[in-house]
């Protein structure tokens, strides 16, 4: 059974209460709130032979060939290796399921994610199955980055907005989840996943408070002239590069801010304040401006799975940021 998280309550009633379901929907909201196991979760019901409510009961053929991986119905497109694409051949064999007839008799039903792994013409080979599934098919799209599909996939799908859960939520559900931490420390970590609850696990899991007092310690060290951009580069070897570019987006963002409202209360989580504090009062604003920019830009290539030099690429960065002071 997928895992049913608080703060998708009032989402799956509207969701799995539907007394006609859309042939595709769009599940789309920020990484590391539990998409993935909303649509798995609705999945389970709508091919469910025997219902309990809006739930799967678990028990039936259906639900045990399911929990198996072995259902004939059901149909999982994901990048067949982390990180890479969805090819434009694996839509190929999955239009080809969904012309077949339903094999239990009841419906078929196609789970997606993240769609937008699909390159354009893997894209462009569903639009035909989004807008007249054969049969009783229901395809459920999940994505972590809406604004990169195509405007005709959106179009031809029911449309979910998945939201953050409160602060608050989040905490208490931490709590149970992250029972070794303290408040603090689960507080720092969804601040670090941006309020994604899923997010700040699989940060404490792979050690981004470690990760991020070695960068916040080298930040220290490079504005002191105490190491080089290259030395650090090289030292940050371990830390994956979308996790460095949040920091220092965000950070540009903060000085940004502070710059604009001296208001010591938003310079962010306490092991950067007086660093951000300190270049907010050093840094002509045009020249964070412009370093944000280069940042986005960079942090989109990582995104978009770019070959980027990663030595290269911080080396650039770390000059940059040294630059904000005036020095090279």
């Amino acid at each position: 059974m997928a895992e049913a998280y608080p703060w998708q309550d009032s989402l799956w009633q509207q969701l799995a209460g539907r007394s006609q379901h859309a042939h595709a929907y769009l599940l789309h909201g920020p990484m590391g709130i539990g998409k993935r196991a909303l649509a798995e979760r609705l999945m389970a019901s709508l091919l469910c032979q025997r219902p309990e409510g809006l739930e799967a009961c678990g028990q039936c053929k259906s639900c045990l060939l399911l929990k198996a991986g072995s259902h004939p119905d059901n149909y999982i497109l994901e990048p067949e290796e982390a990180d890479k694409a969805i090819k434009v051949d694996q839509v190929r064999d999955l239009v080809s399921f969904v012309v077949q007839t339903a094999q239990m008799g009841g419906r078929k039903v196609v789970l997606i994610e993240p769609v937008e792994a699909m390159n354009h013409n893997a894209a462009n080979a569903l639009l035909k199955s989004l807008e007249e599934p054969s049969g009783d098919t229901v395809l459920l799209l999940v994505s972590h980055q809406p604004s990169r599909l195509l405007p005709t996939v959106k179009s031809r799908c029911v449309q979910q907005a998945c939201p953050l859960p409160s602060p608050a939520m989040s905490l208490q559900w931490l709590a149970q989840a992250l029972p070794d931490c303290t408040t603090d420390e689960r507080g720092e970590l969804l601040t670090l996943a941006a309020g994604s609850p899923l997010l700040a696990v699989n940060l404490q899991a792979q050690g981004v408070r470690e990760q991020r007092a070695l960068v916040v310690e080298g930040v220290k060290k490079l504005l002191k002239q105490q190491q080089s951009p290259t030395q650090l580069a090289e030292g940050w070897n371990a830390i994956p590069l979308l996790l460095l570019f949040d920091w220092f987006c965000d950070w540009s963002s903060l000085i940004l801010r502070y710059q604009l409202t001296h208001d010591e209360a938003g310079l962010g989580l306490a092991d950067m304040r007086k660093v951000v504090q300190y270049l907010a009062q050093k840094s002509p604003q045009g020249k964070v401006l412009e370093i944000q920019d280069w940042i986005l830009a960079q942090r989109q290539k990582v995104l978009g799975k770019a070959n980027l030099n990663r030595v290269l690429l911080l080396e650039a960065l770390l000059v940059q940021w040294v630059g904000l002071l005036g020095r090279r």
